[in-house]
């Protein structure tokens, strides 16, 4: 699928979060969420500076976002994403009231929006999020791919 020249804006500037996330060791995920062609929150992977579970980059993103509108209802606002969203942060687009989602990867093992689940689409809540997938999804893979085999790398060193 071809998407606009904006859209691959927007999922360059997630990718720029996500190598956020990857400096700062943390699992490379990146988010953008957008109001009237313009950026309104951003978020990366917090999980292990905050230990907070919750400190995905969606959440993240949402957070600043609402900040910015003064407003939980962000349903003019799309959300660009480099991993398929988890169970806990599709539950919060769809809260959210958010528009359109954009992500890069499928995340085979967590994702919700058409890899395991897809509550984003199955129209059991009361809103619908579109979903698009596969825009930068290869070098959000590799992002992702770079982050686990040093840590794979890092653990053999200390069993060794």
């Amino acid at each position: 699928m071809l998407f606009s020249e904006d859209s691959y804006k927007f999922m360059f500037a997630a990718l720029q979060e996500a190598e956020k996330a990857l400096l700062d060791d943390e699992v490379p995920v990146g988010a953008v969420v957008v109001l009237n062609n313009r950026i309104i929150g951003r978020g990366y992977n917090q999980v292990e500076k905050l230990k907070d579970a919750t400190a995905h980059a969606e959440m993240i993103a949402l957070t600043a976002a609402s900040n910015h509108t003064g407003n939980w209802r962000l349903s003019e606002c799309d959300i660009y994403v480099t991993l398929e969203p988890c169970i806990m942060c599709t539950g919060a687009l769809l809260n959210s009231r958010i528009k359109n989602l954009y992500f890069g990867a499928f995340d085979p093992k967590f994702g919700a929006c058409g890899s395991l689940y897809n509550l984003a689409g199955e129209g059991k809540h009361n809103h619908k999020i579109d979903v698009y997938s596969g825009i930068y999804a290869g070098e959000s893979e590799n992002l992702l791919r770079s982050f686990f085999s040093r840590k794979k790398k890092h653990n053999k060193k200390l069993t060794d």
